[in-house]
């Protein structure tokens, strides 16, 4: 289908698929409706290029969901926590993955030092990623390459923060199965790369994180030329 001009057309969208739906599978919507048990809690970037049921390939009800500009987890977000919470506490999901991507609007705007009024606020959090790698992201005279290597640093420094929030020690100290995830998602060829942080508990976390920034930056995404 091509883009849409009235937004009314949206429903018509919604009857055509959701009759697609009952034709493949006349029990979809029985069983959807009767619980939400996702196994993945998704944190991502509000772009709307970058949809976790479609690049993934999960139905819904198989992943929840939290989206911001730039995948951002701070610790006075009660937006975010409140997700945790609810995620990790009431749906014991067994997965919470912090995925980015590569040509990131909000990444480009924390570097280009230009002001962007209200977002700065949010900018302030990436541009504290910038702030505590600067010393590798000066060795990339290429800005594509510096942005998307501070996609990359940026959404690892978010799973760090998932890793710190109250909710995931408290889970991890009742011993539930809990794995934090960080990944880059590249619209240019909708591959999705394991950035190698996998953290299930305290232990794993200074070897995964180690880890995790020994990586080089993914090839530049043509979005941002």
């Amino acid at each position: 289908m091509g883009p849409v001009a009235d937004p009314r057309d949206l429903i018509n969208r919604n009857r055509a698929w959701a009759q697609r739906i009952l034709r493949d599978d006349p029990g979809f919507f029985r069983r959807l409706s009767a619980q939400q048990a996702p196994r993945y809690l998704w944190i991502g970037c509000a772009d709307s290029r970058v949809s976790a049921n479609v690049i993934t390939g999960l139905d819904p009800g198989e992943v929840f969901v939290h989206r911001n500009i730039a995948n951002v987890v701070p610790h006075t977000d009660l937006n975010v926590l409140s997700v945790l919470e609810f995620a990790v506490g009431v749906l014991n999901v067994e997965h919470i993955i912090v995925c980015g991507h590569y040509g990131c609007g909000g990444i480009d705007a924390a570097l280009d030092l230009q002001p962007h009024g209200l977002l700065d606020s949010w900018l302030r959090h990436i541009k504290e990623v910038a702030v505590k790698h600067e010393h590798e992201l000066e060795t990339y005279p290429d800005r594509r390459l510096r942005a998307a290597r501070l996609v990359e640093l940026n959404v690892v420094e978010q799973a760090l923060n998932v890793c710190s929030t109250s909710v995931v020690q408290e889970a991890w100290a009742a011993g539930k199965e809990l794995t934090v995830h960080a990944w880059v998602y590249g619209i240019s060829d909708g591959l999705i790369r394991d950035l190698n942080f996998r953290v299930s508990g305290p232990e794993d976390l200074k070897p995964a994180y180690r880890l995790s920034l020994t990586g080089t930056p993914g090839e530049p995404d043509p979005f941002t030329n």
